[in-house]
């Protein structure tokens, strides 16, 4: 379901997202997810900034069920979330590929949110309500180490050591093809796709994106590919995936990337948060975690360590 309206006189010139919250009902942080996950148009054009001011007769869409997402959550304790750390601050926990982080468009329950809600309650004050102690988000399809703040004041350091690049976040990603040199970086702005909203592509018009990757093995067979670690410098959506595509080298089972081809299977995109460093927020201890690849990835690589003979 989706909510579309032409811009009255009386709303003429006020701000995108206080339209779309007189429009809805809904809250200005879940106006604000919205903007940000691109499913609010105006005129067919995604609009991703707050402080857009609409005209009368603009056409005003939002691509999504207003419905969708309860406006309290409840904690959920049925779904397993692995916990690496956890102190009266912050947590590190081991997200498993398929669960989505938080509850938006089309998945109202069965997030991570709601599973930590029911071992944390605390955190339903912390950070936006619809998304509480999150701070960073990993895709529903990639797994491994994130960060959640368990305090107000937790939410906030982290935050700023995330915008300032003081978290090491490395990811390991199978890719088709070998890059020519043994590591480099990728330095590309990233926006979100005028087609489609919700896919985002390299643009001049983007925000800031730097991806440092290495290459750990290479493959021949069947054909060529690569193990990358990359370090993400600054945290755009699926900025990974849209570096290695724009350089010619996409994450092998991402489908919306063109990743997804017969050649090597694979259960999902390979895409795994394998590493996370910083100091801690409040005690300023040195923190570092890793977290090894999940099975389903690692059955991937050892079929092109051990390749079957030809004709076998």
């Amino acid at each position: 379901m989706s909510v579309e309206e032409v811009v009255p006189a009386a709303l003429a010139g006020e701000r995108i997202d206080r339209t779309i919250a007189m429009i809805t009902g809904a809250s200005r942080a879940r106006v604000a997810e919205w903007l940000a996950d691109g499913l609010v148009t105006c005129n067919g054009a995604p609009v991703t900034t707050r402080s857009h001011r609409v005209a009368e007769g603009d056409v005003v869409r939002l691509l999504a069920d207003p419905d969708t997402g309860p406006s309290a959550l409840v904690g959920e304790p049925d779904i397993d979330v692995p916990l690496v750390f956890a102190d009266e601050h912050l947590l590190v926990i081991d997200k498993p590929a398929g669960l989505v982080v938080h509850p938006g468009a089309g998945h109202a329950t069965g997030t991570l949110v709601q599973a930590l809600l029911a071992r944390f309650p605390e955190i339903a004050g912390v950070g936006e309500p619809d998304r509480p102690g999150i701070v960073h988000r990993l895709d529903k399809d990639t797994s491994g180490l994130m960060l959640v703040a368990r305090t107000a004041e937790a939410h906030g350091i982290l935050s700023a050591m995330l915008a300032a690049h003081d978290v090491e976040r490395r990811y390991l990603t199978l890719v088709w093809g070998i890059p020519e040199s043994t590591g480099g970086m990728v330095d590309a702005p990233i926006g979100r796709s005028a087609r489609e909203p919700t896919r985002m592509v390299v643009s001049v018009n983007g925000r800031e994106a730097r991806t440092r990757y290495s290459v750990l093995e290479t493959f021949a067979d069947p054909v060529p590919t690569a193990l990358l670690e990359c370090e993400l410098e600054t945290g755009r959506t699926h900025q990974i995936r849209v570096h290695m595509a724009a350089i010619g080298h996409a994450v092998v089972g991402d489908e919306r990337y063109r990743g997804a081809r017969p050649a090597v299977p694979a259960p999902r995109m390979f895409l795994h948060s394998a590493e996370l460093a910083l100091d801690h927020p409040v005690l300023g201890t040195p923190l570092r975690f890793e977290s090894p690849l999940p099975e389903d990835l690692r059955t991937v690589l050892d079929r092109l360590r051990n390749p079957r003979p030809t004709g076998a």
